[in-house]
């Protein structure tokens, strides 16, 4: 499958960010310093992980809202276990936060398919059930930097490259891998045609011989296994464990996935775009006590920005069917 590597939605998108950039400069010459850019970077990573999973779930025609849910319970699971086990090893940390994280998706996609529901409203419950079976059974008593395993707090203090004394997140390093893995699997595997063939139309990807369960299947293991890592993450980064954090930001990654262009009903999306649809927000965030706004503003310029964005993919989408005279209401 071959795709241009930056259309024109995505052209724009990065030119408003450039454009907000230098205005954002121009008014507070502070933002141009590398520590604020490195500090963006750090603050988006753990959203752009879970974007990705996401990304991919959206495509196949679905959504998920519970992979906030799932990143916690994973994360805070296997914290439970390492301290009671006394085990301080990273790669056992990411490895189960992972695994949970995928089990959890496999309980979303079966209850999917045997319901017959929509997606939104069945991990729209298991966001509650997992939070709630997590809580309940495994504990809700807080972690802090001094019980937490050293590993974790020593992945979340490392740089990748440091300037100026100012060093990058290792952080970005997950990341880069889980968006070179998501392109492999959406433009190099037959897989990734099937995730487009059936949020584009169900039926006839099962006439063209995809399993819609199986590719359902596979998007949401997918999107609970980066949930997992990104609860880890999360953890190295604060270097704090609380078991009501994350859980209640699953609309901003959703916006952010949707503001890059990706079609709400399947079928269209793209990683570049989930990126910058990220990196907006995250950019609005952090920038608009700088230009002397208060954060207030962030929702309405995040929600005219998604607005305008699903205005503009619903426009392209019926201009493309009218290319291809096919009419829809």
């Amino acid at each position: 499958m071959r795709t241009k590597k930056i259309d024109r939605f995505q052209g724009i998108l990065l030119l408003i960010i450039l454009l907000y950039s230098i205005f954002v400069s121009v008014k507070n010459p502070a933002f141009i310093h590398i520590e604020t850019i490195f500090d963006i970077i750090r603050v988006a990573s753990t959203t752009l992980m879970v974007a990705m999973g996401l990304l991919v779930v959206m495509i196949s025609g679905g959504i998920d809202v519970s992979f906030m849910s799932i990143a916690l319970f994973g994360s805070y699971t296997t914290i439970h276990i390492m301290i009671s086990m006394g085990i301080d090893n990273l790669i056992f940390a990411f490895g189960i936060s992972a695994l949970i994280g995928g089990l959890l998706g496999i309980i979303n996609a079966l209850l999917i398919n045997w319901l017959k529901l929509p997606p939104f409203i069945i991990t729209l419950g298991t966001q509650n059930l997992f939070h709630g079976i997590m809580t309940t059974f495994i504990g809700d008593k807080s972690f802090g930097a001094g019980v937490l395993p050293k590993s974790i707090h020593s992945f979340g203090q490392a740089a990748v490259i440091k300037i100026g004394g100012v060093g990058l997140t290792s952080s970005i390093i997950p990341v880069l891998l889980a968006g070179a893995l998501t392109w492999f699997i959406l433009y190099r595997t037959m897989t990734g045609r099937g995730i487009f063939a059936v949020g584009n139309d169900e039926e006839a990807a099962r006439r063209a011989g995809f399993n819609p369960f199986k590719i359902r299947l596979i998007v949401y293991v997918f999107s609970g296994i980066l949930a997992g890592i990104m609860g880890m993450m999360y953890v190295a980064q604060t270097n704090a464990l609380y078991p009501n954090k994350l859980v209640g930001d699953e609309l901003m990654v959703v916006a952010a996935v949707v503001i890059g262009g990706t079609k709400i009903t399947g079928g269209q999306g793209k990683i570049l775009g989930a990126f910058l649809g990220v990196i907006i927000i995250y950019l609005l965030n952090t920038t608009l006590i700088m230009i002397g706004l208060s954060s207030s503003w962030n929702n309405l310029f995040v929600g005219t920005i998604l607005v305008i964005s699903v205005a503009v993919t619903s426009y392209q989408e019926r201009v493309k069917n009218r290319n291809n005279l096919i009419f829809t209401e």
